[in-house]
Parts: C-alpha cells; structure tokens; sequence
C-alpha cells in the first residue's frame, strides 16, 4: 500500500491584512486629531481645508494620473514573468531581457533625467505613458513580440517613472506658492497610492485572466492599453505643466556646481542608489527565498501584505515628521536605513522559517515606505527645482550599473553551464 503525503501551501492569515488595513486607516484619519494637540505643529495639507481649490484640484488630479501611471508599471511587474514563461521563454532568455533592460536603464534612462529639465517634466511624463501604449499595442497586435525591445521600453518608462512625476509635482507646487508641509504630505501619498495601485493591478490581472489562460492571456495588455490612453488624456488635458527657459549650456553649468559641487546631493545621491539596488534585488530574489528547500507558498497572496506593509510606512510618514513629537529627516533616515540594513542581513546569513522571512519582508517594504517620502523631502531641501531630474535620474546610475553586473554575471554563469553540459 502506498504512502500518500499530504502538502499545503502556506498562505499569510487573514488577520494579517486585517491588522494592516485598520492599521492605515487608524494612522490617516487619527493623525489629525494627533497633530491639533500640539498647537505648534500645523496639520498637513491633506486635512487642511485652508488652501486654494486649485491647489487641492492640482494635487487631486495628479494622483489620479500618478495612480495610473503606477497600475501601468505594477500590470507589467505582475503579469511580465508569467507572460514570458506562458509563451516558452526559457530563464536564460529572462534574465538576458533583465540584462538588456538594465542597460538601457544605465546607458539612457540616466540621461532622461536632465533631458525632462531642459524640456519641460510634463512632455517626459507623455513619453512614459506612449512607451507603455507602444508596448500593450504592440503585444496585442503580434501576440508574442520581441522580449529584449519590451523590456528595453519598460525599463525606459521604468527609468521616466522614478523621477519624472515627482520633480513635476514639486514645480507645480513651487509654482503656486504652496507650503513645504504640502508638499511633504504630497510625498507619503504618492508611495501610498503607488502601493495600492501595484495591488490593483494584481486584481485587475488576475481578474482579465481568470480559469481561461489560453483565452484571454491577451487581456492584460488590453488593460495597459486602456490606461496608457486615459494617462495621456489626463496629462495633456487635466494638468499643467512648467515652461523651461534654460539653455543647454546653462543647465550644465548649473548641474556642475550645485550637484556634483555639494556633498550633501551626492550623500542624498548614494543613499538613493542603495535603496534602489535593494529594492531591485529584493524583487528578484524574494520569491526564491519563500520557496527554497521545496517549501510551497502562495505567492500571490504574499504580494499585497508587502505592499500593504509600504502603505502602512508611508502613513507613519506625516507622524514622524510633523506629528506631536518631530524627528528631523535625517534621524528617520537614519534609523530607516539601520533596520533595513538589519533585516536584509538576517534574511541573507541566516535561514528561517516562511511566517518569519514574511514578517521580515514586511517590516523591509515598511521601512522602504518611510524612507523614500524622507529622501523626496530632502530633496526638496537641497536639491534646486530646475535640476531635480537630472540629479535623480544621476543617482540611479550607481544602482543600475551594480544591477547589470549582477545580471552579466548570471548571463554568463547560464552560458558556461550550457556549454559544459
């Protein structure tokens, strides 16, 4: 008689997701009250009824539009890789894709950066909706089109995506005169939507799929086409954008004395390049790590509590900053990155069992929602308006480049394997 051996797949408690929903809601909607306790500390924009109707109508169509922008880029990380194993791509050929999009993420996505300050941030943000339109149109039209130019124009729009929105936000907010608390509080809400908008677009892939793969494998890119023409809509005919005025010449001599010129930009620099490499590694490897020694877990459903633990950082933002008892930037910053530095090291040298490892990826992506309103607002602080792009897009480099070698690396270890068996 044979032995049957029953196994399960681990999926996180329901209570898990409970705790971090009542937890967002509980630290919006207390903070006001918190912060009207101490008469020194002014409530921030989000509560505050004070300010002009077009500043509250600029701030809430750009987070619909950065919203969308945000489904388009969650739609293909959530659905790429299974597209591409869905149509026979081997892993050598996905980690040569990854390979060439860090490429091109390096050698031109650092420069579009200093081309949306001479341009104008709005005519970039139209270039990275077009790049996503181009790519769902594209794949919808061919059926399986060529991995290595969608992953080139993904990670273009990728690179557009990281720096393009926000520098647009703060001239706009320059522009009308706004408070810096406004702006800060623009920050935390731009990394809460962006979270919740890469779990929607979770549900909104899973829900275009359904139990027909063969049929309606083609769904999602309807979807990208969808929303890549209402992001276009809404960015040429909801929002303004600035005019630029500087030359070439002019832009390069400005960029040259006040960001490579300031240590204190390149310090914001590197600390924005770290983060990135981590956040890019931490999405390559998390899913082998849940499932080494054969362990089964249900990934899909450990995705939105990572994404729901950055939505829940971000709402301590406002707390930390402005709330009854104010920490400096730089301190949360600092002990942001510690407890970083602290996870991934227990995660890397030590293993442990999957509710610890998920407990540890969430307080990861918690302190990852902290961190980047924190270096959003330090930009704002250091780092002038008009060469905000530039800077930003400059500081990926590092990361990027690390990226590419990680990713020549495995290239070239598949390619020995290959020749060798």
């Amino acid at each position: 008689m044979g032995v049957v051996i029953e196994s399960s797949v681990w999926e996180p408690n329901l209570a898990l997701y409970i705790f971090i929903f009542i937890s967002c809601l509980l630290s919006i909607f207390l903070f006001p009250y918190a912060s009207n306790n101490n008469s020194s500390i002014k409530t921030p924009a989000l509560f505050d009824h004070g300010f002009s109707s077009s500043f509250f109508r600029f701030q809430r169509n750009f987070l619909f539009v950065y919203s969308l922008a945000s489904a388009m880029e969650g739609l293909w990380a959530v659905f790429g890789e299974f597209e591409l194993a869905h149509y026979g791509v081997s892993r050598e050929q996905m980690i040569l894709s990854l390979g060439v999009g860090s490429a091109a993420a390096l050698f031109v996505g650092t420069f579009l950066g200093m081309l949306s300050d001479l341009i104008g941030q709005k005519k970039v943000c139209l270039i990275f909706c077009i790049l996503h339109l181009f790519v769902g149109i594209w794949k919808r039209i061919i059926g399986h089109p060529s991995v290595l130019v969608a992953s080139i124009c993904l990670s273009l729009a990728s690179s557009i995506f990281s720096f393009s929105f926000e520098t647009w936000v703060v001239v706009q907010h320059e522009k009308q005169g706004q408070r810096q608390d406004s702006m800060s509080d623009t920050f935390w809400l731009m990394t809460f939507f962006e979270s919740a908008s890469y779990i929607g677009s979770q549900v909104l892939a899973n829900w275009l799929i359904g139990d027909n793969m063969e049929k309606n494998i083609a769904s999602p890119s309807n979807a990208a086409i969808l929303l890549g023409m209402i992001s276009i809509t809404s960015v040429t005919v909801g929002l303004k954008g600035p005019s630029q005025t500087a030359s070439f010449k002019e832009y390069r001599v400005s960029f040259y004395s006040y960001i490579l010129g300031d240590k204190r930009i390149c310090l914001l620099a590197w600390a924005q390049a770290c983060l990135h490499f981590s956040i890019t590694v931490f999405w390559l490897l998390w899913a082998p790590t849940l499932v080494a020694d054969g362990r089964e877990v249900h990934l899909g459903l450990v995705y939105p509590c990572l994404l729901g633990a950055r939505m829940l950082g971000s709402t301590l933002f406002p707390w930390l900053i402005s709330g009854p008892s104010p920490l400096r930037t730089e301190d949360c910053l600092l002990y942001s990155f510690i407890v970083l530095g602290l996870v991934l090291s227990i995660i890397a040298y030590d293993y442990q069992e999957i509710e610890v490892l998920v407990a540890l990826f969430c307080l990861f992506h918690g302190c990852v929602g902290l961190i980047l309103p924190s270096l959003a607002r330090l930009r704002t602080m250091y780092v002038p308006n008009e060469l905000r792009g530039g800077m930003m897009s400059l500081s990926l480099a590092p990361a990027n480049a690390a990226i590419l070698l990680f990713m020549t690396q495995n290239i070239l270890g598949a390619f020995l394997l290959r020749t060798t068996s």
